[in-house]
């Protein structure tokens, strides 16, 4: 066995969190090397819309880490190549409570560092073409969001930081042990100074009692990707309807919210039955990525229900005209979630950090984080 392997940072897991603490030490000229159980990171990472979601998040801390993520990812799709489009995000309301939590939330927050405009029904399709019209109240343009293929970006990014920066890759290795200065794989032992776990919804295979102790649990969701039969759409903005007004945190502060949450709850209660609300996005090959459900559990189950996906595709036809779509995928998703926190970083020995449960949000914030948690060294 090879005795000489060694570096400054180890880092465990190649999703989205890995990468962005990979790329930060990286940038600190530390020594680094990866490891990804797998060939190449098939979590929740690769199995989501794409977006980074600024409009998502509370002013303060999320929306300020959520802005550093996307400047960090703009640097990174022009020097790596990867693609990125920085189309915004427009919020359509056709209830009038709906459109009440608009106003409200432009009013609250038009000093938070949000980039919005209000935007009457004339004036919406200046932006998409593919939000209709009947009983469109307005909508809520936001120029902040972006959207990039995950299923590219992830796999690019370890490559373009192996060839730029000196990465050592390691895919394949799962990491069994750690005991510093020693980190041990399925094949290798390694010699570090600090290790960071970004393990995702793995909660069992390294540190299982620190995540015993942790408000944590796993989100299961389902999506779909879809393509359009004219081959020439485009979708601009990604876009929602007022179901997802009351699933992001940024929202919460608006009083007129419960109005809405209750007619969706005398409506169709099976929304929030199902953490039902509806997004879509699209990405550099013209698809649509179509979601999503939220079912929470520390052991979720493997079988989707087609009930769900109806639910959701009923929904976004009250907001969206796709023209005629074929689904071509159907898969879920497993991400962490913590309970009243952005995310977790805990030191469960000198020189090892567990960074996990961003909620669904890695896209968003992942870079962002990574930067606070370098700013120590």
């Amino acid at each position: 066995m090879n005795t000489n392997r060694a570096a400054d940072i180890a880092i465990v897991g190649a999703g989205i969190v890995g990468l962005a603490h990979a790329y930060m030490a990286l940038k600190k000229g530390f020594k680094v090397v990866l490891f990804e159980r797998e060939q190449f990171a098939i979590g929740a990472s690769v199995r989501n819309f794409g977006l980074l979601w600024p409009i998502g998040q509370e002013p303060g801390g999320g929306l300020e880490r959520a802005m550093k993520s996307r400047s960090h990812w703009k640097a990174i799709a022009q020097e790596s190549g990867i693609w990125m489009n920085e189309n915004g995000s427009i919020h359509c309301a056709y209830h009038q409570d709906e459109w009440d939590v608009l106003q409200e939330f432009v009013e609250i927050y038009k000093n938070a560092g949000y980039d919005l405009e209000l935007r009457s029904p004339q004036k919406v399709t200046d932006k998409s073409n593919a939000i209709k019209s009947t009983n469109l109240k307005g909508a809520l343009w936001s120029a902040t969001e972006c959207t990039v293929n995950p299923r590219e970006a992830v796999r690019k990014i370890p490559l373009w930081l192996q060839e730029k920066f000196g990465l050592t890759l390691r895919f394949g290795h799962t990491v069994t042990g750690i005991s510093l200065p020693k980190i041990h794989t399925s094949r290798e032992v390694w010699s570090v100074n600090r290790v960071i776990v970004c393990n995702g919804a793995d909660f069992e295979t390294l540190y299982p009692e620190v995540f015993d102790q942790q408000t944590i649990t796993k989100c299961k969701l389902q999506m779909m990707k879809a393509v359009s039969t004219d081959k020439q759409f485009s979708l601009g903005p990604s876009i929602c309807g007022g179901l997802t007004l009351r699933h992001y945190a940024a929202f919460s502060k608006c009083n007129s919210l419960k109005k809405v949450d209750l007619r969706y709850d005398q409506e169709t209660p099976d929304y929030k039955k199902y953490g039902v609300h509806v997004l879509v996005s699209q990405n550099n090959y013209g698809e649509l990525i179509i979601g999503d459900s939220h079912d929470y559990s520390k052991t979720v189950e493997p079988f989707d229900i087609e009930y769900i996906n109806k639910l959701i595709l009923d929904y976004l036809y009250t907001f969206a005209d796709l023209g005629e779509l074929t689904i071509t995928e159907r898969w879920q998703g497993i991400y962490p979630k913590l309970s009243g926190n952005l995310s977790m970083v805990v030191e469960p020995e000198p020189g090892v950090y567990l960074v996990n449960g961003l909620g669904g949000a890695g896209m968003t914030l992942s870079f962002g984080l990574a930067e606070e948690f370098f700013s120590r060294f």
